[in-house]
């Protein structure tokens, strides 16, 4: 049995106990610095780039590239937002009009709405395309409105350029990316599932 007066059993004990405190703190830090940071593999793949998850409020869910983990300075981002009470292409409808609206309310510029029409196998879907403004930036809007596995949903693209001139950047990206983002979003077919 160790002498509780020994030096040399005092100090290996002192080691132990040091060595799981690093350890556990090591674990802490590592859990995190993942809540809500990047996810191990991405989502999906959107105009071949890959979407990693990065937040989630009830049916908003939100995706950005790698490199942009951060939601104050991201510059592309791709929102899914289910309606789960949206069963039909009229319901489907009347989403879209009402984000088209709050866009409105919000001084977006309207670029573009359009729509898919219905055929017998497939409810019509909605496009809106906008331009939002803060005092720092510009956003570029894409939505797209869909019924998917049942219900209706909205994948949302949305570009985005910092400062407080940015009106010349903004409409030169629109003319030299807008058409493919809008093709890109009209295509994708890679929706995750509503959880």
């Amino acid at each position: 049995m160790p002498n509780q007066g020994d030096p040399t059993m005092n100090f290996k004990a002192i080691i132990a106990l040091i060595a799981t405190l690093v350890t556990g703190l090591a674990i802490n830090i590592a859990a995190a610095q993942n809540v809500g940071g990047a996810a191990k593999s991405p989502a999906f793949t959107f105009a071949d780039t890959q979407y990693f998850h990065r937040y989630t409020i009830n049916d908003q869910h939100e995706y950005t590239p790698a490199g942009q983990e951060d939601l104050k300075t991201w510059t592309d981002m791709l929102t899914i937002h289910y309606y789960r009470k949206v069963k039909d292409g009229e319901a489907l409808a009347t989403t879209a009009n009402n984000v088209l609206g709050n866009y409105k309310a919000h001084k977006g510029i309207v670029i573009k709405t359009d729509s898919v029409p219905r055929t017998p196998t497939r409810p019509a879907e909605f496009l809106i395309v906008v331009v939002l403004g803060q005092p720092t930036f510009l956003e570029a809007v894409f939505a797209r409105f869909k019924i998917h596995n049942g219900i209706g949903s909205a994948a949302i693209y949305s570009h985005r350029i910092y400062g407080k001139e940015v009106g010349n950047q903004m409409s030169a990206w629109l003319k030299q990316h807008g058409p493919a983002m809008e093709k890109n979003l009209l295509q994708w077919d890679g929706m995750p599932k509503a959880p």
